[in-house]
């Protein structure tokens, strides 16, 4: 199961950025590119979405949570990321380190950890295929 893992997200680092955004957050200071979406043949009504999620220096994305079905398995590219999820400790994340959420997660922090280099992660969403809304803003 993790090789499998490992290779399906070697596949989709390697996939080209399709112009299309996942969703519009107009608060925060983020890019979001949907790079892959595909049903799961085996496990029907799910899908695997990869995001790339690209923050400038200082950027960040508002506190949120997403989709009540969505696991999401996150790879940071390049840079590095603040996290925090849920009450857990605020982390910080760096190139080729990664971290899950589970359905039902808030994500209290998302930000770029720099004032000066970019931030660009990959963000795997295993979610109902039918979900429209992979992201939602809260009043924080």
């Amino acid at each position: 199961m993790t090789l499998s893992i490992f290779i399906a997200l070697s596949i989709f680092a390697t996939l080209p950025v399709f112009a299309a955004s996942a969703n519009d957050l107009s608060a925060d200071t983020s890019k979001v590119t949907l790079v892959f979406d595909r049903a799961l043949p085996n496990v029907p009504g799910k899908s695997i979405k990869g995001l790339l999620v690209e923050y400038a220096p200082s950027g960040s994305t508002p506190a949120h949570t997403h989709a009540a079905s969505a696991f999401i398995y996150a790879t940071v590219l390049e840079g590095a990321i603040r996290s925090k999820i849920n009450d857990n400790p605020e982390q910080v994340y760096h190139a080729g380190e990664n971290f899950f959420e589970v359905p039902g997660d808030h994500h209290r922090v998302s930000a770029n950890a720099s004032d000066t280099q970019p931030m660009r992660m990959l963000a795997v969403f295993v979610v109902d295929t039918n979900e429209e809304s992979l992201t939602t803003l809260d009043n924080e």
